[in-house]
């Protein structure tokens, strides 16, 4: 992936037809539709790809059922199909995810959820009841009609809810369950859809992460190289602003206010607990908390996921997870699960972000739309040049955004759709064996002197493009098991960092693998990391140690409570 890769490639030709700036998912997508079609297109990241608000979902692939409650019919059945279409083309990644809501009335909200509605948002919340529910249901399954990847829903009562879910509050009159899909891995998805734009487009697709868009000069945009801070102009026809939560301040940069954005925080916990973990029955629990506020606790890598908020932010101000976000999160597990006990002691990491949903008023944040729609406007000092702002966006629906904005950006090119990227296999999942047998046989196929166990691990953590990885670790003799965490080698971890524009520690510890998302980062555990790939990165031992550094902030950066001192203090209690 390294070809076409970093500022030096930008650098070296400052132009293209289109700029892609942000590097979350859908800047990403963009990206590689536009290669796809032979567009010479660029994209700049002003942190690491993935790191902004892709980097905080709540790691599912969903049509949304609560968007019908909004009456977005056209959102929930586009997402319904994009979900049941990366299911097929990203397999590795993507998969079913059986979701359980418990239910605590019959008929309640019924009436007053169309009211809700007309007022959006307004008047006194009622808990939403089964009948409501089997209503939703019943639509969300005919989206799904013509293609469906998932199973119908289907009701339980109280006696066989209990049954499946002897943990559940003894309060509960049903559950529903139904199907949507899990995202294992979204940062890596995210780099295998960078990688595809990158081998796609050849020369004349370039991306670049820790380069930021400054400002105007002449009509060009101004590139800042945020690791020495070399500043270039760069021009194009068409910009493309994909920066999410962030747009009004990228357009503000390109000359051009606006007001478009009006994003809301949500936040996560995961936790180590097997009791939790086991009381879960391997489901995700999504269900409506006291407040009215849909919430989830989601199995995940052997610890689970407990969130989210929806509160209203100020982008000026720290994205973090609050103390009173963690006592709403132990709040709503007590309340659905309410034998477990959940205190900080279990927490393993905590991460925010902030929706990218348009500005919405006094409107209630729950009513917002989760659609997404595209603004034009001039590139300051260009007639003749276009910026496209993105106002909303979804990690689901990330591949149908990309595609309309590939084809204004082609309109305006005036430039012909080569291709669609609709059933196009993503990186790794490309043939992706979706079968107990073809897996054997693709493992017992590549594994080129490693072990079974060892391919195996590695064709789950990076579906089919593992070959990569495998011939890496067979090519290096010196390649070993980390001490701290055996599961990951010096090869394999090098092989990451020189192919995936990895520029700093926490590149690796938070979106190259899931070693943050687990609880697996210590001081110890992060200085291993950073000596494996010192050689690749040419760190010498002072930069090892500021890397270590940066790595454990950057880690806990979603935590207020968190310092170096009081980690290594409770670090040695342990």
């Amino acid at each position: 992936m390294s070809e076409g890769q970093g500022h030096e490639a930008i650098v070296a030709r400052p132009y293209a037809d289109v700029l892609v700036i942000g590097g979350g998912i859908n800047g990403l997508a963009t990206f590689r539709d536009l290669a796809m079609q032979g567009v010479d297109v660029a994209l700049v990241e002003r942190s690491d790809f993935v790191s902004g608000a892709s980097a905080a979902s709540s790691h599912m692939i969903h049509g949304g059922i609560r968007y019908l409650e909004n009456g977005e019919f056209r959102l929930v059945h586009e997402a319904v199909t994009e979900r049941n279409g990366l299911l097929r083309i990203a397999p590795h990644y993507v998969r079913p995810l059986q979701t359980t809501i418990p239910i605590f009335s019959t008929f309640s909200g019924v009436l007053t959820a169309p009211l809700r509605f007309l007022r959006h948002g307004g008047g006194k919340h009622r808990a939403r009841g089964a009948a409501l529910i089997k209503i939703g249901l019943v639509i969300y399954d005919s989206f799904s009609r013509g293609g469906g990847r998932v199973a119908r829903h289907a009701f339980h009562g109280r006696r066989k809810s209990l049954e499946l879910l002897p943990h559940l509050n003894r309060g509960v009159k049903y559950t529903a369950t139904y199907w949507d899909a899990s995202l294992h891995d979204p940062e890596r998805l995210a780099i295998d859809v960078l990688r595809d734009g990158l081998a796609a487009g050849g020369d004349r697709a370039r991306a670049a992460n820790y380069t930021a868009a400054v400002g105007i000069v002449d009509g060009r945009v101004v590139l800042r190289d945020q690791r020495t801070g070399a500043e270039t102009p760069f021009t194009a026809s068409v910009v493309v602003n994909a920066t999410g939560p962030w747009t009004d301040v990228t357009n503000l940069v390109c000359g051009e206010p606006t007001n478009h954005m009006g994003g809301t925080k949500g936040s996560h916990i995961v936790l180590d607990h097997p009791e939790l973990l086991a009381a879960t029955g391997g489901r995700e629990l999504f269900f409506e908390h006291k407040d009215g506020r849909i919430v989830l606790i989601y199995p995940l890598k052997g610890r689970v996921l407990v969130g989210t908020t929806d509160i209203e932010h100020d982008m000026s101000d720290p994205i973090v997870c609050t103390e009173a976000e963690v006592d709403y999160f132990i709040d709503l597990v007590r309340y659905v699960l309410p034998d477990i006990v959940v205190d900080r002691d279990r927490i393993v990491y905590r991460f925010a972000g902030v929706r990218p949903l348009p500005g919405h008023g006094e409107l209630a944040p729950g009513f917002v739309s989760r659609d997404y729609r595209i603004e034009a406007s001039p590139l300051a000092g260009r007639a003749d040049a276009t910026v496209l702002s993105l106002v909303g966006g979804k990690w689901t629906t990330f591949r149908a955004s990309a595609e309309h904005l590939a084809d204004r950006v082609l309109d305006l090119l005036a430039q012909p759709r080569r291709s669609s990227t609709k059933g196009v296999a993503i990186g790794g999942g490309r043939g992706y064996p979706m079968t107990e047998r073809s897996r054997m046989q693709w493992i017992n196929t590549h594994r080129d002197g490693l072990s079974f166990e060892r391919v195996a691990t590695l064709l789950d953590r990076y579906g089919t493009v593992a070959t990569d990885v495998i011939t890496a670790i067979a090519d290096d003799p010196d390649d070993e098991a980390l001490r701290l965490l055996p599961s990951y080698s010096t090869a394999e971890l090098s092989h990451l960092a020189r192919t995936e524009g990895v520029v700093h520690l926490d590149d690796v510890l938070m979106r190259r693998t899931s070693l943050a998302f687990t609880g697996a980062v210590t001081a110890e555990s992060a200085a291993e990391v950073a000596s494996a790939i010192a050689p690749v990165m040419r760190w010498d031992a002072a930069r090892c140690r500021d890397e270590v550094t940066r790595g454990l902030e950057m880690v806990h950066a979603a935590d207020p409570s968190w310092s170096a001192e009081t980690s290594s203090r409770s670090a040695a209690s342990r």
